[in-house]
C-alpha cells in the first residue's frame, strides 16, 4: 500500500523550485485574479503564462475593470498565450457576467463556477482552492500522469483522476496537492524523460 503521508513529506522537504508562474498564483488569495490567470494558462505553458499574466493585471485587477478593457488590448497584452483571441473575449465576458449577475463576486461552488464559458472543473477547483481556501483538488496532466505513475491511482483522465482522489486523499492535502505535484512534474516527473535518478520519490513510485 502506497503511503500517502510518507510521499507529500519527501516532497515537501525536497524544496523544488517552483516556476514564477506557480508562485504568482500562490500569492493572488483573490479569487477572481485565480480564475483569470488559471485561463490564459490552460494548454500554455508556465513560461510563456507568468509574463503574460502580469501584463494582463496591468491593464485590470478586478472584474469591474476587465469588463471596461478593449479587446484588441487584452488580446496584445496576453499573446502568445494559447488561443489568445478566445481567451480575451472569455476574460471580458465572464466579468461582466459576475459584476452584472453576480454583485461583483466570483462563486464559491464548483457548480456555479463550471457554468461560466470555458471554465471546467480543473480551474474550478483551483479557484476553491487557492481563491477561497476551501479544500479541492484541482487536478490537471501533472496531477493525472504523476498519481497513476507512482500507483496511487488507476484512471484514465484527469476528471476520473479527481474524483478518485476526493475518495482516497486525505483532505488535509487537498489544498496544497496540485502546487506539490505541478512542481514535482515540471521538475523530475516529466511528461518525457521523467528524472527517475533524482526522483526523492523514486522508492514509492510503482514504475522504478
Amino acid at each position: 500500500m502506497i503511503d500517502i503521508d510518507k510521499i507529500v513529506k519527501a516532497l515537501e522537504k525536497a524544496e523544488q523550485p517552483r516556476s514564477d508562474f506557480v508562485n504568482l498564483m500562490e500569492e493572488f488569495k483573490d479569487p477572481y485574479l485565480v480564475l483569470i490567470g488559471c485561463i490564459l494558462s490552460l494548454r500554455t505553458n508556465d513560461k510563456t503564462t507568468y509574463p503574460a499574466t502580469l501584463r494582463m493585471l496591468e491593464l485590470a485587477r478586478t472584474p469591474e475593470q476587465m469588463m471596461s478593457v478593449n479587446v484588441e488590448d487584452l488580446e496584445k497584452a496576453i499573446y502568445p498565450v494559447g488561443f489568445y483571441k478566445n481567451k480575451a473575449k472569455q476574460i471580458i465576458e465572464l466579468s461582466k457576467q459576475i459584476v452584472e449577475e453576480l454583485d461583483g463576486k466570483v462563486p464559491d461552488e464548483i457548480d456555479e463556477l463550471v457554468k461560466f464559458n470555458g471554465v471546467g472543473r480543473k480551474t474550478a477547483n483551483l479557484v476553491l482552492a487557492k481563491g477561497f481556501n476551501k479544500p479541492a483538488i484541482c487536478v490537471d496532466v501533472h496531477v493525472h500522469r504523476i498519481f497513476n505513475r507512482i500507483g496511487y491511482v488507476n484512471t484514465k483522465t484527469p476528471e476520473e483522476t479527481e474524483f478518485a482522489l476526493r475518495e482516497k486523499l486525505p483532505v488535509k492535502y487537498w489544498l496544497d496537492i496540485n502546487t506539490l505535484m505541478v512542481t514535482h512534474g515540471q521538475n523530475v516527473c516529466k511528461p518525457q524523460k521523467p528524472d527517475c535518478l533524482n526522483c526523492p520519490i523514486k522508492s514509492y513510485c510503482e514504475q522504478k
